[in-house]
């Protein structure tokens, strides 16, 4: 198990696609990953324009590849991962927060 920060950009036009996924139970359920998946996107921050970051905790031996290829290549970009030694908070802005206000009905 490792422990990355991650930061990534927004693909702006798949933002209300990727806040349905969160929250409708279709990345939470997704093995085995899934839950930690909702759990990272709750902890990312908005650190620019455009661009979030958040640690999230990983098993695969190439760093969250399992979850680039079935979840965060479909709504993010440009994803940079450095290992850290446990979970994080960044600065910013509640990226989840964001999602609801944009998105909630």
């Amino acid at each position: 198990m490792t422990y990355y920060l991650v930061k990534a950009n927004l693909i702006e036009e798949k933002l209300e696609e990727f806040y349905q996924k969160l929250t409708d139970g279709t990345i939470e359920n997704q093995k085995p990953d899934g839950q930690e998946m909702v759990d990272s996107m709750k902890r990312a921050k908005i650190t620019s324009p455009g661009v979030i970051e958040w640690s999230e905790m990983c098993f695969c031996p190439t760093p969250l590849n399992h979850e680039r290829n079935t979840v965060y290549y479909h709504y993010l970009r440009n994803l940079e991962t450095r290992t850290i030694d446990n979970y994080v908070e960044s600065n910013g802005k509640s990226f989840f927060e964001f999602l609801e206000k944009q998105f909630q009905r």
